[in-house]
């Protein structure tokens, strides 16, 4: 691919020149540039940016990749970069990448470029593209939807991080012959941010609630229903909140955080969980710290997050699992409009080898009460 000035909507795509070494200097030395972007020079030097416009860009290219600075068409000042780099040519494959300058962010800049540099690649020959996030990205994550990618997986250590170790990487694709525009998400965001009934509120669990989580999760009430029984660690935890929003954008899990709407104190967590996206069916779970039970929260989240679950994820079918002694919890779906539907015979995993029943609870969306 040789370089070439790429115009389409939004952005320019051009080759890089010396009066971008600010600009490239502003948006490497980001702390959020540094945080994701673990080969860069940390500090990021105007040396660095000449060797970049003058070497390492073109190096691209000459070794079948890509190397776009991303400018405003309008004045043709610096916004970011694109690129495309670990070529593949038997597998006719290569590796998209890109960042923006904090000043850019929020207007659509990386989509507008990661879609015309997706386009161009396939017209030049490539099948297939990959781009790789840090699990926390969730912002990149977004571009790579809105841009057409599909979620794939996660490849674990698949890239090394600064300082030492190695970090997680979400995959996401996108084919040469995929339908044009944003890939569409299975689970979307909640309406204003949260769902609120005006005395609970649900919202996105965030890496911020991980002491909260980690103190409920922890509390005996709450492991005495867990599966598998036992507390999980501080590291699960926190790996849990890290990667709650790739988890959501990814059609997997919506993770959140049920919160007092006249406090705003923790009162526990809950899930929904897509385990059937092709048959429009997904699981419900959910815990509250002891001092919040008896006070109709509990229903009332799961009335909220059935709700959601129908009437914006479209989901057909709802389902939800109890331990047969787990009255409490069997009340709570039954006030829902869930109805039992029968016992599964040793389905999880219990204490020191052993296996438990559980019960099974439907809702479909006629049956919701309240």
């Amino acid at each position: 691919m040789t370089p070439e000035t790429i115009e389409t909507q939004g952005v320019r795509l051009r080759p890089f020149r010396l009066d971008d070494v600010a600009d490239i200097v502003a948006g490497c030395a980001d702390p959020l540039t540094q945080r994701f972007l673990d080969g860069l020079p940390d500090p990021y030097t105007e040396a660095d940016a000449r060797r970049w416009v003058t070497e390492g860009a073109p190096a691209a290219f000459t070794a079948g990749g890509a190397a776009y600075a991303v400018a405003d068409p309008a004045t043709d000042r610096l916004l970011g970069t694109v690129g495309l780099s670990h070529p593949v040519p038997q597998r006719r494959q290569a590796e998209i990448g890109y960042w923006v300058l904090p000043d850019a962010r929020g207007r659509g800049v990386a989509t507008a470029a990661t879609r015309a540099l997706a386009a161009y690649a396939f017209t030049s020959g490539t099948e297939r593209l990959e781009l790789l996030t840090a699990v926390e990205n969730a912002a990149s994550q977004r571009v790579a939807l809105a841009a057409g990618f599909r979620p794939e997986g996660v490849r674990r250590g698949a890239g090394a991080a600064r300082g030492g170790g190695r970090r997680d990487l979400t995959v996401w694709v996108r084919l040469a012959d995929d339908p044009p525009g944003p890939y569409p998400r299975p689970l979307p965001d909640l309406p204003g941010g949260r769902l609120t009934d005006g005395m609970v509120v649900l919202r996105r669990l965030v890496p911020e609630d991980s002491d909260e989580m980690y103190r409920l999760h922890t509390s005996p009430d709450v492991m005495a229903t867990r599966v598998p029984p036992g507390a999980p660690t501080r590291e699960e935890i926190d790996r849990r909140g890290q990667g709650a929003a790739s988890q959501w954008l990814g059609g997997r899990v919506a993770a959140m955080t049920i919160l007092d709407a006249t406090s705003g104190a923790v009162a526990g967590s809950c899930m929904l969980l897509y385990d059937q996206p092709a048959a429009g069916q997904a699981m419900l779970g959910y815990s509250l710290f002891p001092a919040w039970r008896g006070r109709g929260y509990a229903t009332r989240t799961v009335r909220l997050l059935a709700r959601w679950g129908f009437e914006h994820v479209g989901l057909a079918r709802l389902w939800a699992g109890t331990l047969p002694e787990n009255l409490a919890s069997r009340r709570v779906l039954e006030r829902a409009g869930f109805r039992y539907e029968g016992l599964l015979r040793a389905r999880l995993p219990g204490a020191d080898g052993s296996r438990a029943d559980s019960t099974v609870f439907g809702l479909l969306p006629g049956d919701l009460l309240g």
